[in-house]
């Protein structure tokens, strides 16, 4: 074997045009499983001078899950900054920018004016969709440049010619406009380098050394096929991709990324092994997503960077905690419980690692301080031998019981848990320990003040949805001086909203100047309460008042009409800000619930256009 480094760049390649596409059935069979070839070949390792991260969270990403709302993909972003976009690290993310939502996304993140990441687009090869990222002013952007026979020939019924002509033509035009193109080699690891991936690159090459703008690479390993493997040969060989590009093609190491997938469990290792070989850039995603397996996630790039590189300035790990519980709470992602960096249980061990023995011996078990790197204590795992204050620190821990509301060895309940425990190992000589599941049905059992009910969990999200129409109702200039145009506006609002019990207007007195009633049924009983009824003495009214803010009252039965309701409130203000009034509505709990899908999205479509 020899260990060979070219010094590439001298001789010009040829673009290979076959007959029929090259689809190396001798390596992917498709009716078996892809081969591995090896041709002898070592590489050394050379690192790019610089390495960096980008991200695709909100595009390759955003293909494998529900579209992120605007405001989701602004509280996600500023996720990335804090994250290793101080740094630069992080040093871009590319959006779609085909939808009005699309675009809302960019104009949200581009007035952040972080440096980093930088707010890249990406689109097809058409120069319709160039003339897209010129009219929104990106200076960057992504272009999908298909590079295997499988897409050239199987999917744009066009020859290798024509592709690369087309490719180059749209390039050349970005540059013209004054837009670096980021070209994506799509399917690069199915591709035949030497007869039309190398030629291409020297082509883009050539067109950079004319307008004196980078053209950046993309190197997408489409389907997962690529391997770390020394002595791989190519198609599938990350280094020997890498390293051609750069000694055969000039393509300058920063200016190439790699993008790779998860089919076959290797879209980490992989990307590393570009970085090592020189790859400046590795693309990646927040925990993993994207389409069918995933993309490297980003979260693990950056700890592996740390890990190369030593620099431990270079990214804000205990953000990575933050997200996981955004992530979970706010996009109701469940993430598994052992993912790495992330996962509930990443960190717990099955070892024996006790809260008595915690400090002596955490660093056994524990890949590093993650209570100092992420934010994260140790879990401990609960067996016969761990005592109550075992149990307490669990419930402290994996609860995240605040400061107000942490329990110590003597509480009675920690007590009754513990027993419960020891009667598992005594009565059934049981001899593994208790699972995290376990430990909640116990703590459920005998501490259900600890734990939100469902009910509990209905109420908010009546609350949530309601406070949110509401509010913008109050801000209508149609309610400011309580005459039928205030009346008619009350009126279609509970047309529209079904659920709406009863909806009325006071004055800054509390009196009464208009209201609706939805149900015909209880007319007669809410007419009991005349324009000019006195509301000031009620919670609704005089909260709204104090704070010129919204108010949400508890569940309560309503007097009326026997239904459970809730009621919201919400100062009404002008020009000014001076309160005028106050807005209330009692809402039936049961019709709002079944409302409650349709009425997020809605919810969700508004705050977007208030962006």
């Amino acid at each position: 074997m020899n260990i060979i480094r070219k010094k590439g760049g001298a001789r010009y390649l040829n673009l290979q045009e076959p007959e029929k596409p090259r689809l190396y059935r001798d390596l992917f069979p498709y009716t078996s499983i892809c081969r591995t070839t090896f041709d002898n070949i070592l590489l050394a390792p050379r690192p790019s001078d610089k390495m960096y991260v980008t991200d695709t969270t909100f595009r390759d990403g955003q293909q494998a899950r529900p579209p992120y709302t605007v405001k989701q993909v602004l509280k996600i972003y500023d996720f990335l900054y804090r994250l290793g976009g101080k740094t630069g690290l992080i040093a871009a993310s590319e959006f779609f920018i085909y939808s009005p939502k699309d675009r809302k996304c960019v104009d949200a993140c581009r007035a952040r004016a972080y440096p980093f990441p930088k707010v890249t687009s990406w689109i097809r090869a058409t120069k319709d969709d160039l003339k897209l990222v010129r009219d929104m002013e990106f200076d960057e952007t992504g272009m999908l440049t298909s590079v295997s026979d499988y897409h050239i020939f199987l999917k744009l019924n066009k020859t290798r010619k024509q592709a690369m002509d087309m490719y180059v033509d749209l390039a050349a035009k970005a540059l013209d406009w004054g837009i670096i193109p980021r070209c994506h080699f799509e399917d690069v690891t199915r591709a035949d380098i030497y007869g039309f991936c190398l030629p291409l690159a020297q082509r883009l090459m050539e067109l950079s050394r004319q307008s004196g703008m980078p053209v950046k690479i993309r190197l997408c390993d489409t389907m997962g096929y690529g391997v770390p493997w020394p002595g791989a040969a190519l198609p599938r060989s990350v280094q020997r991709i890498v390293q051609t590009f750069i000694d055969e093609a000039d393509v300058p190491g920063e200016w190439l990324e790699w993008h790779g997938h998860n089919d076959f469990h290797k879209v980490l290792v992989n990307g590393i092994t570009a970085w090592l070989y020189g790859c400046g850039a590795v693309n990646g995603t927040l925990l993993g997503f994207g389409e069918r397996t995933g993309n490297a996630p980003l979260e693990a790039l950056l700890i592996e960077y740390i890990s190369l590189t030593g620099d431990d300035g270079a990214a804000d790990t205990t953000v990575i905690s933050e997200l996981a519980e955004y992530f979970e709470k706010e996009l109701h992602y469940h993430i598994p419980h052992n993912y790495p960096f992330a996962g509930r249980d990443f960190n717990s061990t099955s070892a024996g690692v006790h809260v008595d023995g915690l400090e002596k011996n955490e660093e056994i078990y524990n890949i590093f301080d993650t209570k100092h790197l992420l934010n994260r204590p140790v879990p401990i795992t609960i067996t016969d031998k761990t005592g109550r204050s075992g149990v307490a620190y669990w419930l402290n821990t994996n609860l995240r019981l605040t400061e107000d509301k942490k329990v110590t060895k003597k509480h009675p309940a920690v007590g009754r848990i513990y027993d419960a425990i020891i009667a598992q190992y005594e009565g059934s000589n049981r001899t593994t320990s208790f699972s995290y599941e376990e430990m909640e049905d116990l703590a459920q059992r005998f501490m259900p003040e600890l734990f939100a009910t469902e009910f509990d969990h209905v109420k908010q999200l009546a609350g949530e949805l309601a406070a949110q129409l509401i509010i913008r109702l109050a801000q209508h200039k149609d309610l400011l001086d309580f005459d039928a145009s205030a009346l008619a506006r009350l009126d279609s609002f509970a047309e529209e909203y079904s659920f709406i019990q009863y909806l009325y207007l006071t004055d800054t007195r509390g009196r009464l100047k208009c209201a609706t009633i939805t149900d015909p049924q209880y007319k007669e009983k809410y007419q009991a309460l005349p324009l000019d009824y006195d509301f000031s003495a009620r919670e609704w009214f005089k909260i709204p008042m104090q704070t010129g803010d919204l108010h949400i009252m508890d569940v309560y039965q309503s007097q009326f009409t026997g239904k459970l309701v809730i009621t919201v409130s919400c100062a009404v203000t002008n020009d000014q800000d001076d309160i005028v009034g106050v807005i209330g509505v009692d809402i039936q709990l049961e019709q709002l619930i079944k409302r409650a899908k349709a009425l997020r999205k809605e919810v969700g479509t508004q705050d977007e256009n208030d962006i």
